[in-house]
Order: structure tokens, then sequence, then C-alpha cells
């Protein structure tokens, strides 16, 4: 391809990018899921209405224990929502449910895509933009940049988040503005390439350490984010922040 013919081709996909859809590459979403029977079926319906129209989706239950399973295995398995369903025989964790997916994921590009409908799967198409132009090999959606929608909730979280983001970022000498977010997506050769150790939320830590590493041409777009209260089944808690700080240590320093 010509230097003339590749330029429109990269004008082409980022016209089609800008008006909100995507017919390649395939795109795997990742969705761990634990104890969310109350929004299963609204996060699915979400991230099947997504702009991408070449997508699988897998769906990794870690031993939900108030219903889920069983919601799953009645309403949602075979009901071709869902590429295809991996059940834990035992609790591991949002990293152990996220490695079982990535083993599972056959598309160009992943995503993760928590069950709690905290993320709009309405924005894949900006997420990935800049994986699909060749310009990143890597994404971070972050909650604190750009201007979309944010549900204002805790004070300490904030507080918590940007200490954490700091921390990481003296280790890697990158400049993100939200580590700890949801929202990563991944050339499927990059993410399968790296072995993934963390068993709970300190998976956002490691993996942010190991593609840092790997240097890896790294861009953040900035996401709306609708966060959760406990009382509405929020899980992260102090304990996790104390883990992501060892593992900041843990994967930059002692590795």
């Amino acid at each position: 391809m010509g230097k003339t013919a590749a330029l429109k081709d990269g004008e082409k996909r980022r016209a089609n990018t800008r008006q909100g859809t995507m017919n390649t590459p395939t795109l795997s979403v990742i969705i761990p899921c634990y104890n969310e029977r109350d929004t299963i079926h609204g996060i699915l319906a979400a991230v099947n209405a997504s702009p991408v129209a070449n997508k699988e989706i897998i769906l990794v239950d870690d031993c939900s224990t108030d219903g889920t399973r069983a919601l799953i295995k009645d309403e949602i398995e075979n009901s071709g929502k869902v590429a295809r369903v991996v059940y834990h025989a035992q609790n591991q964790g949002k990293g152990a449910a996220i490695r079982t997916g990535i083993q599972a994921a056959t598309g160009d590009i992943l995503v993760i895509q928590d069950a709690d409908l905290e993320y709009d799967p309405g924005e894949y198409c900006k997420l990935i933009a800049p994986i699909v132009e060749g310009q990143a090999d890597v994404v971070f959606g972050s909650r604190f940049a750009g201007s979309e929608a944010h549900r204002v909730l805790y004070f300490w979280h904030r507080v918590g988040n940007y200490f954490l983001t700091m921390l990481s970022n003296a280790f890697t000498n990158i400049n993100l503005t939200d580590m700890e977010t949801c929202y990563k997506a991944f050339r499927i050769e990059i993410i399968k390439g790296i072995s993934i150790e963390e068993n709970r939320f300190g998976f956002e830590p490691e993996i942010t350490a190991k593609v840092a590493k790997l240097r890896c041409r790294i861009y953040e777009v900035g996401i709306s984010y609708h966060g959760r209260t406990y009382s509405e089944g929020k899980k992260i808690g102090w304990k996790d922040g104390f883990r992501a700080i060892w593992c900041i240590l843990k994967y930059n320093l002692f590795r």
C-alpha cells in the first residue's frame, strides 16, 4: 500500500470511529462476574448494543453465590448473548477471572468490562480507536480525563486512587491519570504475552507495570463513570488499596 493510500485508509478508520461505528477488527470483551445477579442482564444488553460490530463476549463467573450462576445457566449461557461462559469451581478473585477470560479470547483486541454497569460499553469505539488507528498497543480509559459524565461519590476513594496512580507512575515513568481504571484495551498479542499473577484487584498495578516494562505504546482516553455505592454492590475496599501498594513495589522494584 502506497503512502497516499495508507493515509486515506487511516482517515477512513478515524471517520468511522468518530461516527460511532467500527466494523473491524474483532473485539474480545472479557466480563469477570461475581455476585452480579441484579446487573448481569443489563450489562450484557449494553455490551451487545455497543457500536463495535465484530465482537465476542466471554463471561467468567467467579463462583457467584447470590443466584447469578443459576441465572447464567438458565437464561444466558445458551441465549446467544455470549460467545462463551466459563465457570470457576471456587471464588478466586477478579484477576483470576480476567486471566481465565484472556486464555479464552480469540479476537484482535481485548477489552475488560466489569459486570456492574459502572462503565459504558457504548464508549468502546473511543476506547479502542488508538489501537485500530495503529497508534497504540494499550489504551487506558481514564475516569479523570476528558469531559464525560461522572457520578460524584467518595472523596477518600479519589484521594486513594490519585495516590496509587502517582506511586505507580513514579516507578513506571509513565504519566497515567487513572491506573486503577477497569477499562483497559490491549492488542491481543500484547495481553496474551503477559503472565498475570494477581488473583484479586492487584491486577491493575501488575498489568500497568508489565506493559510499561514492555515499552508498549500506551494511550489514555477520557471515559464516563457511573460509580456504585457499597449498598449498591461495590466490592473494592481499603485492604485492596494496601495490596495495590505492595503490587506496585513488587512488580516494579523486585522483578
